[in-house]
């Protein structure tokens, strides 16, 4: 394949692991990024510079593009429209098919509000023409540890609720593998989870186990959820956001695992308990 294959995220975790595993297949990509100068330096791979936001400026980024992966952009007020803006790009530029990373469970009326937008930016690809494949991740592992406090608590409205969370190392792989061979994934959606379904408390007691410290959960109430982000300034879309992650695992929304990373890539999955000993 010629660099008619475009990632974009090159320079964040996800499509920076992507573009790193076509580069080692010897896959020539343009990497669509904002900052050129910050793209990672990857055999056959060419940095153009590309805003979501902006029509014109990503339809001549895309133009020659048949196969597009396109990481959902930084959560922000105006995420979907920007979303809306480089699909049309894309299909103005003669995009033919687009990989997108979407979220576990994304609808219309999804726990997570997020999810929402997620699903509204699928329904716009569906409605593009383009051929498509949607990555449905779950909450990702990588984020788990993060969720203890400075007191080693971890507080949100979860209740007994439980999350077949991902690595990003297990998105990426699983999306390189899609990107190897797009024909063979076209309309096709996959859920992209973890090899187990875990309970906060559960993911308390992993993280103690291995990094030694003692890590608890507390059940917040909706209430509580709201005022304890309070001493993080920001506005009311994203504390909606912060609170229905935990409410979501409460629900049931993201507790389903499914076998596509295995599928896609031929390994199993990576447990909690595998990631924190590779990257304690």
């Amino acid at each position: 394949m010629s660099a008619d294959l475009a990632v974009t995220g090159a320079t964040g975790v996800v499509g920076g692991k992507v573009a790193q595993l076509l580069a080692e297949r010897g896959i020539a990509q343009r990497l669509l990024v904002r900052s050129p100068d910050r793209a990672p330096y990857l055999e056959g791979a060419k940095p153009v510079r590309c805003e979501y936001g902006d029509l014109e400026l990503s339809r001549a980024g895309l133009e020659g593009v048949t196969v597009l992966f396109m990481v959902s952009a930084t959560e922000s007020a105006d995420r979907l429209e920007q979303h809306r803006t480089f699909v049309d790009a894309a299909v103005a530029a003669g995009v033919g098919h687009i990989v997108y990373t979407s979220f576990q469970g994304a609808s219309p009326d999804a726990v997570f509000t997020l999810a929402r937008d997620h699903y509204a930016t699928e329904e716009h690809i569906r409605a593009s023409g383009m051929n498509w494949t949607f990555l449905r991740d779950s909450f990702y592992i990588d984020f788990l540890p993060k969720m203890v406090g400075d007191d080693g608590v971890i507080r949100g409205p979860a209740g007994d609720g439980t999350v077949a969370a991902v690595t990003r190392a297990d998105v990426a792989r699983s999306a390189a593998a899609v990107l190897i061979d797009p024909e063979a994934h076209r309309d096709r959606t996959y859920t992209l989870t973890g090899p187990e379904s875990l309970s906060l408390p559960d993911a308390a007691r992993i993280i103690g186990d291995e990094t030694g410290a003692e890590v608890s959960f507390h059940d917040e109430t909706i209430e509580e959820a709201y005022e304890s982000r309070k001493k993080w300034p920001a506005p009311d879309w994203q504390y909606d956001a912060w609170v229905s992650t935990y409410t979501s695992m409460k629900s049931g929304e993201v507790s389903e695992t499914s076998p596509d990373v295995r599928a896609l890539t031929g390994q199993e999955p990576e447990s909690l308990r595998a990631f924190m000993r590779r990257s304690c």
